[in-house]
Protein backbone atom coordinates (compact mmCIF):
# COMPACT_ATOMS: atom_id res chain seq x y z
CA UNK A 1 0.00 0.00 0.00
CA UNK A 2 0.93 3.24 -0.45
CA UNK A 3 2.07 5.63 2.31
CA UNK A 4 0.22 8.21 3.67
CA UNK A 5 2.10 11.90 3.85
CA UNK A 6 2.41 11.83 8.10
CA UNK A 7 3.25 7.72 7.07
CA UNK A 8 5.79 8.66 4.98
CA UNK A 9 7.43 11.50 7.07
CA UNK A 10 7.14 9.63 10.10
CA UNK A 11 8.80 6.55 8.54
CA UNK A 12 11.90 8.78 7.98
CA UNK A 13 12.23 9.91 11.37
CA UNK A 14 12.10 6.55 12.57
CA UNK A 15 15.29 5.47 9.66
CA UNK A 16 16.97 8.61 11.50
CA UNK A 17 16.77 6.58 15.21
CA UNK A 18 13.68 8.74 16.46
CA UNK A 19 11.94 6.73 18.83
CA UNK A 20 9.54 9.34 20.95
CA UNK A 21 7.63 12.38 19.76
CA UNK A 22 7.25 14.99 22.55
CA UNK A 23 4.43 17.52 22.24
CA UNK A 24 0.95 18.21 23.52
CA UNK A 25 -2.36 17.15 21.78
CA UNK A 26 -4.27 19.52 19.36
CA UNK A 27 -7.15 19.17 17.44
CA UNK A 28 -5.72 20.32 14.04
CA UNK A 29 -2.90 17.71 15.03
CA UNK A 30 -4.84 15.11 15.70
CA UNK A 31 -3.70 12.69 12.43
CA UNK A 32 0.21 13.30 13.64
CA UNK A 33 -0.67 12.15 17.23
CA UNK A 34 -2.65 9.19 16.06
CA UNK A 35 -0.20 7.93 13.51
CA UNK A 36 1.98 8.34 15.95
CA UNK A 37 0.18 6.49 18.31
CA UNK A 38 -0.19 3.55 15.57
CA UNK A 39 3.56 2.72 15.32
CA UNK A 40 4.98 -0.57 17.50
CA UNK A 41 8.41 1.86 16.72
CA UNK A 42 7.54 4.88 18.42
CA UNK A 43 6.20 6.46 21.54
CA UNK A 44 4.19 9.15 21.92
CA UNK A 45 5.38 11.70 25.19
CA UNK A 46 2.88 13.84 26.53
CA UNK A 47 4.50 16.67 27.47
CA UNK A 48 2.91 18.97 30.16
CA UNK A 49 3.05 21.93 27.49
CA UNK A 50 4.41 22.73 24.34
CA UNK A 51 7.22 25.19 25.85
CA UNK A 52 8.79 21.76 28.12
CA UNK A 53 8.19 19.38 25.58
CA UNK A 54 10.84 22.05 23.11
CA UNK A 55 13.21 21.61 25.65
CA UNK A 56 12.50 17.52 26.74
CA UNK A 57 13.48 17.03 22.60
CA UNK A 58 16.30 19.63 22.82
CA UNK A 59 17.72 17.43 25.71
CA UNK A 60 16.80 14.13 23.78
CA UNK A 61 18.55 14.91 20.75
CA UNK A 62 21.79 16.05 22.78
CA UNK A 63 21.95 12.37 23.71
CA UNK A 64 20.38 10.57 20.53
CA UNK A 65 21.77 12.89 18.06
CA UNK A 66 18.12 13.80 16.76
CA UNK A 67 14.30 14.58 18.25
CA UNK A 68 11.13 15.29 17.00
CA UNK A 69 8.57 17.30 18.19
CA UNK A 70 4.93 18.11 17.48
CA UNK A 71 2.53 20.60 18.24
CA UNK A 72 -1.25 22.01 17.05
CA UNK A 73 -1.64 24.94 14.92
CA UNK A 74 -0.61 28.53 16.35
CA UNK A 75 -1.07 28.55 20.21
CA UNK A 76 1.10 25.03 20.22
CA UNK A 77 4.06 26.07 18.10
CA UNK A 78 4.61 29.30 19.40
CA UNK A 79 4.65 28.16 23.00
CA UNK A 80 7.56 26.04 21.87
CA UNK A 81 8.99 28.48 20.15
CA UNK A 82 11.34 29.88 22.41
CA UNK A 83 12.60 26.17 22.87
CA UNK A 84 13.18 25.81 19.16
CA UNK A 85 14.57 28.98 18.78
CA UNK A 86 17.22 27.56 21.99
CA UNK A 87 18.03 24.25 19.92
CA UNK A 88 18.46 26.90 16.74
CA UNK A 89 21.35 28.74 18.82
CA UNK A 90 23.09 25.51 20.17
CA UNK A 91 23.04 23.58 16.63
CA UNK A 92 20.24 21.03 17.50
CA UNK A 93 18.35 18.94 15.27
CA UNK A 94 15.25 18.86 15.51
CA UNK A 95 12.31 18.17 13.63
CA UNK A 96 9.32 20.26 14.06
CA UNK A 97 5.75 18.96 12.86
CA UNK A 98 3.10 21.49 12.93
CA UNK A 99 -0.51 20.31 12.74
CA UNK A 100 -2.60 23.16 10.43
CA UNK A 101 -6.34 23.46 9.86
CA UNK A 102 -7.74 21.72 6.70
CA UNK A 103 -6.08 23.12 3.08
CA UNK A 104 -9.66 24.01 2.57
CA UNK A 105 -9.16 26.30 5.44
CA UNK A 106 -5.86 27.77 4.62
CA UNK A 107 -7.01 28.63 0.95
CA UNK A 108 -9.99 30.75 2.65
CA UNK A 109 -10.96 33.23 4.92
CA UNK A 110 -12.92 32.09 7.50
CA UNK A 111 -12.69 33.03 11.13
CA UNK A 112 -10.90 29.82 13.01
CA UNK A 113 -9.80 28.84 16.24
CA UNK A 114 -5.85 29.57 17.22
CA UNK A 115 -5.62 32.15 14.35
CA UNK A 116 -5.23 35.91 14.29
CA UNK A 117 -8.57 36.38 12.97
CA UNK A 118 -7.32 37.78 9.95
CA UNK A 119 -7.23 35.61 7.40
CA UNK A 120 -3.55 35.32 7.89
CA UNK A 121 -3.01 31.48 8.13
CA UNK A 122 1.15 31.38 6.97
CA UNK A 123 1.73 34.27 10.07
CA UNK A 124 2.89 30.83 12.21
CA UNK A 125 4.76 29.43 9.39
CA UNK A 126 6.47 32.53 8.50
CA UNK A 127 7.13 33.37 12.27
CA UNK A 128 9.93 29.97 12.21
CA UNK A 129 11.94 31.16 9.45
CA UNK A 130 14.87 32.75 11.26
CA UNK A 131 14.46 29.78 13.96
CA UNK A 132 14.67 26.93 11.42
CA UNK A 133 16.80 26.03 8.85
CA UNK A 134 14.19 24.28 6.39
CA UNK A 135 10.69 24.44 6.66
CA UNK A 136 7.48 23.24 4.52
CA UNK A 137 4.14 22.75 3.91
CA UNK A 138 3.60 19.38 3.12
CA UNK A 139 1.30 17.81 0.34
CA UNK A 140 0.72 14.63 -1.29
CA UNK A 141 2.74 16.32 -4.31
CA UNK A 142 5.56 17.76 -2.67
CA UNK A 143 6.22 15.71 0.63
CA UNK A 144 8.79 13.30 -0.26
CA UNK A 145 11.13 16.14 -2.27
CA UNK A 146 10.66 18.37 0.40
CA UNK A 147 10.58 16.03 3.36
CA UNK A 148 14.24 14.73 1.61
CA UNK A 149 15.88 18.14 1.11
CA UNK A 150 14.79 19.55 4.82
CA UNK A 151 16.32 16.39 5.94
CA UNK A 152 19.09 16.66 4.15
CA UNK A 153 19.65 20.73 5.41
CA UNK A 154 19.45 18.92 8.96
CA UNK A 155 21.84 16.73 8.92
CA UNK A 156 24.23 19.24 7.15
CA UNK A 157 23.53 22.11 9.29
CA UNK A 158 22.45 20.06 12.97
CA UNK A 159 19.41 22.73 13.57
CA UNK A 160 16.00 22.22 13.86
CA UNK A 161 13.48 21.51 10.70
CA UNK A 162 9.68 22.57 10.55
CA UNK A 163 6.97 20.59 8.91
CA UNK A 164 3.34 21.78 8.81
CA UNK A 165 0.87 19.14 7.90
CA UNK A 166 -2.95 20.01 6.87
CA UNK A 167 -5.34 17.67 8.77
CA UNK A 168 -6.66 16.53 5.47
CA UNK A 169 -3.52 15.87 3.70
CA UNK A 170 -1.94 14.52 6.74
CA UNK A 171 -3.53 11.09 5.95
CA UNK A 172 -3.30 11.40 1.79
CA UNK A 173 -1.38 8.76 -0.15
CA UNK A 174 1.63 10.17 -1.77
CA UNK A 175 1.81 7.62 -4.31
CA UNK A 176 5.17 5.29 -4.84
CA UNK A 177 7.37 7.95 -6.18
CA UNK A 178 11.29 7.24 -4.91
CA UNK A 179 12.77 9.84 -2.89
CA UNK A 180 15.82 11.12 -5.51
CA UNK A 181 18.84 10.94 -3.66
CA UNK A 182 21.03 13.89 -2.33
CA UNK A 183 24.47 13.69 -2.30
CA UNK A 184 26.10 14.38 1.34
CA UNK A 185 27.95 17.55 1.31
CA UNK A 186 31.70 16.89 1.17
CA UNK A 187 34.88 18.68 1.45
CA UNK A 188 36.63 20.05 -1.54
CA UNK A 189 39.87 18.16 -2.31
CA UNK A 190 42.15 21.37 -3.11
CA UNK A 191 40.59 23.27 0.19
CA UNK A 192 40.81 20.53 2.22
CA UNK A 193 44.68 19.95 1.66
CA UNK A 194 44.90 23.68 2.15
CA UNK A 195 43.48 23.74 5.46
CA UNK A 196 45.43 20.66 6.65
CA UNK A 197 48.34 21.99 4.97
CA UNK A 198 47.98 25.23 6.84
CA UNK A 199 47.06 23.64 10.31
CA UNK A 200 50.35 20.73 10.06
CA UNK A 201 52.66 23.43 9.17
CA UNK A 202 52.07 25.68 11.97
CA UNK A 203 51.80 22.65 14.35
CA UNK A 204 55.29 21.46 13.09
CA UNK A 205 56.80 24.64 13.90
CA UNK A 206 55.70 24.93 17.59
CA UNK A 207 56.37 23.10 20.47
CA UNK A 208 53.98 25.51 22.33
CA UNK A 209 50.94 24.55 20.99
CA UNK A 210 47.35 24.31 22.86
CA UNK A 211 43.90 23.07 21.37
CA UNK A 212 40.43 24.75 22.26
CA UNK A 213 38.12 21.81 21.92
CA UNK A 214 34.39 23.29 21.84
CA UNK A 215 30.79 22.55 22.07
CA UNK A 216 30.42 22.29 17.87
CA UNK A 217 32.77 19.09 17.58
CA UNK A 218 30.28 17.47 19.55
CA UNK A 219 27.56 18.89 17.74
CA UNK A 220 29.18 17.44 14.16
CA UNK A 221 29.87 14.12 16.08
CA UNK A 222 33.69 14.64 16.13
CA UNK A 223 33.87 14.52 19.91
CA UNK A 224 35.63 11.03 19.63
CA UNK A 225 37.68 11.96 16.91
CA UNK A 226 39.25 15.10 19.19
CA UNK A 227 39.86 13.07 21.94
CA UNK A 228 41.63 10.21 19.77
CA UNK A 229 44.28 13.46 18.26
CA UNK A 230 44.41 15.02 21.80
CA UNK A 231 45.77 11.30 23.27
CA UNK A 232 47.92 10.69 20.15
CA UNK A 233 49.59 14.16 20.14
CA UNK A 234 49.60 14.79 24.51
CA UNK A 235 48.89 18.90 23.37
CA UNK A 236 47.75 20.64 26.17
CA UNK A 237 44.23 21.73 26.31
CA UNK A 238 41.84 23.23 27.86
CA UNK A 239 37.71 23.94 27.78
CA UNK A 240 35.78 27.27 27.72
CA UNK A 241 32.35 27.54 29.64
CA UNK A 242 30.08 26.13 27.38
CA UNK A 243 32.66 23.44 26.14
CA UNK A 244 32.24 20.97 29.34
CA UNK A 245 32.89 17.69 29.21
CA UNK A 246 34.06 17.60 25.64
CA UNK A 247 37.54 15.62 26.69
CA UNK A 248 38.45 13.27 28.72
CA UNK A 249 38.88 15.50 32.34
CA UNK A 250 40.88 13.03 33.99
CA UNK A 251 43.83 13.45 31.26
CA UNK A 252 47.02 14.69 32.45
CA UNK A 253 46.94 16.74 29.96
CA UNK A 254 43.87 18.23 30.66
CA UNK A 255 44.02 22.01 32.14
CA UNK A 256 40.44 22.82 33.10
CA UNK A 257 38.28 25.90 32.43
CA UNK A 258 39.92 28.75 30.67
CA UNK A 259 37.39 31.45 31.25
CA UNK A 260 39.38 34.81 30.16
CA UNK A 261 40.75 36.37 32.88
CA UNK A 262 38.45 36.04 35.56
CA UNK A 263 39.16 33.06 36.59
CA UNK A 264 42.65 31.05 36.68
CA UNK A 265 44.90 33.47 35.34
CA UNK A 266 47.68 30.69 35.15
CA UNK A 267 45.42 28.59 32.75
CA UNK A 268 44.80 32.16 30.38
CA UNK A 269 48.62 33.19 30.40
CA UNK A 270 49.02 29.33 29.29
CA UNK A 271 46.79 29.37 26.68
CA UNK A 272 47.37 32.82 25.02
CA UNK A 273 51.08 31.75 25.41
CA UNK A 274 50.88 29.51 23.21
CA UNK A 275 52.65 29.63 19.81
CA UNK A 276 49.46 27.67 18.50
CA UNK A 277 46.31 27.95 19.89
CA UNK A 278 44.08 25.58 18.08
CA UNK A 279 40.09 25.74 18.20
CA UNK A 280 37.93 23.25 17.23
CA UNK A 281 34.17 24.10 17.09
CA UNK A 282 35.43 27.25 19.44
CA UNK A 283 33.47 29.96 19.58
CA UNK A 284 34.23 33.14 21.31
CA UNK A 285 30.91 34.03 23.10
CA UNK A 286 30.33 36.22 26.16
CA UNK A 287 30.01 33.23 28.76
CA UNK A 288 33.00 31.34 26.67
CA UNK A 289 35.68 34.09 27.51
CA UNK A 290 34.72 35.60 30.90
CA UNK A 291 32.55 38.33 29.74
CA UNK A 292 35.16 39.11 26.97
CA UNK A 293 38.46 39.38 29.23
CA UNK A 294 39.97 36.57 26.81
CA UNK A 295 42.76 37.43 25.03
CA UNK A 296 43.19 35.28 21.80
CA UNK A 297 45.51 36.40 19.64
CA UNK A 298 44.12 36.09 16.18
CA UNK A 299 47.42 35.78 14.32
CA UNK A 300 48.23 32.57 16.35
CA UNK A 301 44.56 31.09 16.45
CA UNK A 302 44.09 28.36 14.05
CA UNK A 303 39.93 27.27 14.18
CA UNK A 304 38.67 24.64 12.91
CA UNK A 305 34.50 25.24 12.23
CA UNK A 306 31.93 22.71 10.88
CA UNK A 307 32.39 23.47 7.70
CA UNK A 308 35.52 25.61 6.95
CA UNK A 309 39.02 26.96 9.05
CA UNK A 310 39.86 30.40 10.09
CA UNK A 311 43.48 31.39 10.53
CA UNK A 312 44.42 34.68 11.79
CA UNK A 313 42.88 36.74 8.29
CA UNK A 314 42.39 33.50 5.97
CA UNK A 315 39.16 31.91 5.68
CA UNK A 316 39.40 28.22 3.66
CA UNK A 317 35.61 27.09 2.92
CA UNK A 318 34.07 23.38 2.31
CA UNK A 319 36.15 21.83 4.03
CA UNK A 320 34.14 19.45 6.53
CA UNK A 321 35.54 19.52 10.75
CA UNK A 322 35.38 15.51 10.52
CA UNK A 323 37.38 15.18 7.06
CA UNK A 324 40.45 17.88 8.97
CA UNK A 325 40.41 16.13 12.25
CA UNK A 326 40.88 12.43 10.28
CA UNK A 327 43.89 13.75 8.31
CA UNK A 328 45.47 15.43 11.62
CA UNK A 329 45.16 11.90 13.40
CA UNK A 330 47.06 10.20 10.66
CA UNK A 331 50.03 12.26 11.57
CA UNK A 332 49.64 13.12 15.14
CA UNK A 333 52.45 11.26 16.21
CA UNK A 334 54.97 13.56 13.98
CA UNK A 335 53.74 16.63 15.96
CA UNK A 336 56.01 18.04 18.47
CA UNK A 337 55.61 17.43 21.98
CA UNK A 338 54.30 19.38 24.54
CA UNK A 339 57.86 20.71 26.76
CA UNK A 340 55.93 23.05 28.94
CA UNK A 341 54.96 22.66 32.95
CA UNK A 342 51.35 22.62 33.17
CA UNK A 343 49.63 25.03 35.20
CA UNK A 344 48.20 23.07 38.31
CA UNK A 345 44.34 21.91 37.79
CA UNK A 346 41.88 24.34 40.25
CA UNK A 347 38.94 21.67 41.28
CA UNK A 348 36.58 22.75 43.97
CA UNK A 349 37.89 22.10 47.87
CA UNK A 350 35.48 21.61 50.98
CA UNK A 351 35.84 24.15 53.35
CA UNK A 352 34.91 23.86 57.33
CA UNK A 353 31.73 25.69 57.20
CA UNK A 354 28.89 24.00 59.57
CA UNK A 355 26.59 24.67 57.13
CA UNK A 356 26.70 23.92 53.17
CA UNK A 357 28.75 26.55 50.83
CA UNK A 358 29.36 26.25 47.00
CA UNK A 359 32.97 25.09 48.07
CA UNK A 360 31.08 21.77 49.75
CA UNK A 361 28.66 21.36 47.82
CA UNK A 362 30.63 21.25 44.38
CA UNK A 363 33.25 18.74 46.26
CA UNK A 364 30.19 16.62 46.99
CA UNK A 365 28.84 16.72 43.88
CA UNK A 366 32.43 15.54 42.04
CA UNK A 367 32.12 13.09 44.41
CA UNK A 368 29.12 12.04 44.03
CA UNK A 369 28.72 11.64 39.91
CA UNK A 370 29.52 8.08 38.70
CA UNK A 371 30.98 7.04 35.04
CA UNK A 372 28.03 6.85 32.24
CA UNK A 373 26.14 9.27 34.68
CA UNK A 374 24.09 12.27 32.07
CA UNK A 375 24.01 15.53 33.88
CA UNK A 376 21.38 18.07 33.04
CA UNK A 377 23.26 21.68 34.34
CA UNK A 378 20.70 24.86 34.83
CA UNK A 379 21.88 28.25 33.39
CA UNK A 380 23.07 30.36 36.14
CA UNK A 381 24.91 29.30 39.26
CA UNK A 382 24.73 25.67 38.76
CA UNK A 383 26.06 25.53 35.69
CA UNK A 384 28.78 27.94 37.00
CA UNK A 385 29.40 26.00 39.83
CA UNK A 386 30.06 22.81 37.60
CA UNK A 387 32.06 23.89 35.33
CA UNK A 388 35.48 23.63 37.73
CA UNK A 389 34.25 19.75 38.87
CA UNK A 390 36.07 17.06 37.29
CA UNK A 391 33.86 14.69 35.53
CA UNK A 392 34.34 11.25 36.22
CA UNK A 393 34.81 8.94 33.25
CA UNK A 394 32.12 8.69 30.16
CA UNK A 395 29.84 11.41 31.88
CA UNK A 396 28.05 13.53 29.92
CA UNK A 397 27.60 16.99 30.57
CA UNK A 398 25.12 19.07 29.23
CA UNK A 399 24.58 22.86 29.65
CA UNK A 400 22.70 25.64 27.64
CA UNK A 401 25.29 28.53 27.87
CA UNK A 402 24.39 30.16 24.24
CA UNK A 403 20.86 30.34 24.14
CA UNK A 404 20.62 30.78 28.36
CA UNK A 405 16.89 30.04 28.83
CA UNK A 406 16.13 29.48 32.87
CA UNK A 407 14.02 26.62 33.03
CA UNK A 408 15.71 24.10 30.19
CA UNK A 409 17.45 22.05 32.60
CA UNK A 410 14.52 20.49 34.17
CA UNK A 411 12.53 18.78 31.38
CA UNK A 412 15.33 18.33 29.02
CA UNK A 413 16.77 15.89 32.12
CA UNK A 414 13.58 14.21 30.88
CA UNK A 415 13.97 14.11 27.12
CA UNK A 416 17.81 13.14 28.10
CA UNK A 417 15.83 10.13 30.02
CA UNK A 418 13.76 9.18 27.60
CA UNK A 419 17.06 8.76 24.90
CA UNK A 420 19.35 6.93 27.42
CA UNK A 421 16.68 4.87 29.97
CA UNK A 422 19.28 2.75 30.98
CA UNK A 423 21.83 5.82 32.32
CA UNK A 424 21.19 7.64 35.57
CA UNK A 425 20.74 11.19 34.88
CA UNK A 426 21.37 13.89 37.11
CA UNK A 427 19.54 17.21 37.22
CA UNK A 428 21.09 20.57 39.38
CA UNK A 429 19.25 23.31 39.05
CA UNK A 430 18.32 26.55 40.77
CA UNK A 431 14.65 26.58 42.39
CA UNK A 432 14.28 29.84 40.56
CA UNK A 433 14.67 28.22 37.23
CA UNK A 434 13.09 25.37 38.59
CA UNK A 435 9.84 26.92 39.35
CA UNK A 436 9.40 27.77 35.28
CA UNK A 437 9.09 24.15 34.30
CA UNK A 438 8.83 21.98 37.49
CA UNK A 439 5.67 20.09 36.20
CA UNK A 440 7.59 18.28 33.87
CA UNK A 441 8.72 16.19 37.06
CA UNK A 442 5.75 13.99 36.84
CA UNK A 443 6.95 13.03 33.55
CA UNK A 444 9.47 11.22 35.54
CA UNK A 445 7.52 9.01 37.06
CA UNK A 446 4.69 8.40 34.55
CA UNK A 447 7.70 6.97 32.13
CA UNK A 448 8.98 5.23 35.18
CA UNK A 449 12.58 7.15 34.95
CA UNK A 450 14.82 7.67 38.40
CA UNK A 451 16.44 10.44 38.13
CA UNK A 452 18.43 12.01 40.72
CA UNK A 453 16.97 16.02 41.10
CA UNK A 454 19.28 18.28 42.93
CA UNK A 455 17.94 21.92 43.26
CA UNK A 456 19.77 24.76 44.87
CA UNK A 457 17.80 26.87 46.87
CA UNK A 458 19.18 30.51 47.31
CA UNK A 459 16.14 32.40 48.30
CA UNK A 460 15.75 33.87 45.00
CA UNK A 461 17.11 34.61 41.41
CA UNK A 462 21.17 34.32 42.80
CA UNK A 463 22.44 34.92 39.14
CA UNK A 464 20.11 38.27 38.40
CA UNK A 465 21.06 39.11 42.24
CA UNK A 466 25.13 38.79 41.08
CA UNK A 467 24.26 40.88 37.80
CA UNK A 468 22.07 43.53 38.67
CA UNK A 469 22.62 46.72 39.89
CA UNK A 470 20.96 46.09 43.36
CA UNK A 471 20.51 42.21 44.21
CA UNK A 472 17.92 43.13 46.43
CA UNK A 473 15.79 44.39 44.47
CA UNK A 474 12.41 43.25 44.43
CA UNK A 475 12.35 41.30 40.88
CA UNK A 476 14.75 39.04 42.41
CA UNK A 477 12.74 37.44 45.37
CA UNK A 478 10.52 34.65 44.37
CA UNK A 479 7.54 32.57 45.80
CA UNK A 480 8.17 30.70 48.61
CA UNK A 481 7.67 26.75 47.71
CA UNK A 482 7.98 23.58 49.43
CA UNK A 483 10.14 21.94 47.32
CA UNK A 484 10.19 18.68 49.71
CA UNK A 485 6.09 18.38 48.83
CA UNK A 486 6.97 18.94 45.04
CA UNK A 487 7.66 15.07 44.05
CA UNK A 488 4.73 13.87 45.61
CA UNK A 489 2.15 16.21 44.46
CA UNK A 490 3.38 15.64 40.64
CA UNK A 491 3.12 11.88 41.32
CA UNK A 492 6.30 10.99 42.21
CA UNK A 493 5.01 9.14 45.16
CA UNK A 494 8.27 6.42 45.85
CA UNK A 495 11.08 8.81 45.33
CA UNK A 496 13.82 9.48 48.18
CA UNK A 497 12.66 13.17 48.98
CA UNK A 498 15.15 15.16 51.40
CA UNK A 499 15.95 19.05 52.41
CA UNK A 500 19.11 19.46 53.51
CA UNK A 501 21.29 22.45 55.16
CA UNK A 502 24.23 20.95 56.60
CA UNK A 503 27.42 19.02 55.19
CA UNK A 504 26.24 15.99 56.83
CA UNK A 505 22.34 15.86 55.73
CA UNK A 506 23.96 16.30 52.23
CA UNK A 507 26.93 13.67 52.27
CA UNK A 508 23.70 11.27 53.62
CA UNK A 509 21.32 12.12 51.12
CA UNK A 510 23.99 11.62 47.93
CA UNK A 511 25.00 8.24 49.87
CA UNK A 512 20.96 7.60 49.41
CA UNK A 513 20.89 7.85 45.91
CA UNK A 514 24.13 5.62 45.09
CA UNK A 515 22.75 2.79 47.47
CA UNK A 516 18.71 3.18 45.90
CA UNK A 517 19.29 3.12 42.64
CA UNK A 518 15.70 1.74 41.90
CA UNK A 519 14.00 4.72 42.88
CA UNK A 520 13.79 9.04 41.65
CA UNK A 521 15.59 11.59 44.42
CA UNK A 522 14.90 14.70 44.90
CA UNK A 523 17.11 16.66 46.69
CA UNK A 524 16.75 20.85 47.97
CA UNK A 525 19.78 22.22 49.25
CA UNK A 526 19.31 25.02 51.20
CA UNK A 527 22.50 27.54 51.31
CA UNK A 528 22.88 31.28 52.40
CA UNK A 529 21.40 33.61 50.03
CA UNK A 530 24.08 34.80 47.87
CA UNK A 531 26.90 31.86 48.10
CA UNK A 532 27.26 30.75 44.85
CA UNK A 533 30.13 29.34 42.82
CA UNK A 534 33.53 31.38 42.05
CA UNK A 535 32.42 31.28 38.25
CA UNK A 536 29.62 33.19 39.44
CA UNK A 537 31.45 35.99 41.26
CA UNK A 538 33.95 36.25 38.86
CA UNK A 539 30.89 37.58 36.78
CA UNK A 540 29.49 39.73 39.34
CA UNK A 541 32.64 41.68 39.55
CA UNK A 542 33.25 42.00 36.55
CA UNK A 543 29.24 43.07 35.36
CA UNK A 544 30.39 46.38 34.04
CA UNK A 545 32.69 44.24 32.04
CA UNK A 546 30.29 41.80 30.51
CA UNK A 547 27.33 44.97 29.52
CA UNK A 548 29.92 47.56 28.60
CA UNK A 549 31.55 44.80 25.65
Amino acid sequence: MNATVIEHLLNRIADLGVRHVFGVAGDYAFPIEDAVCAREDMTWVGSCNELNAAYSADGYARVNGIAALSTTFGVGELSALNGVAGSYAEHLPIIHIVGMPSSSVLGSDKLVHHTLGNGNFLAFFNAAKDFTCDRAVLTPENCIDAVEKALQTLASQKRPIYFGIPSDYAGASIGSSIPKPRQAPQSNPKSLDKAVGLITERLMESDHSCVLPGILSARFDCKESIQLFLDRTGLPHATMFADKGMVRESSLSYLGLYYGHLLNEAVADFVEGSDVILGIGMQQTDFNTGAFTAKLPQDRLINIMPDHVTAGDTRIDDVLMHDVLERLIAIADTLPRNERVLPARAVPQPDNAGHITSAIFYSSLQAFLRPGDIVSAETGNASMGLAQIQLPENVAYHNQTLWGSIGWATPAAFGMSMAAPTQRVVLVTGEGSHQLTAQEVSQFARFERNPVVILINNDGYLIERLLCKDGETYYNDLAQWRYDLLPAALGCENWGVSSVSTPEELEQALKACNDETSRGHFIEVRMKRYDAAPVAMALHKAVGTLYSA
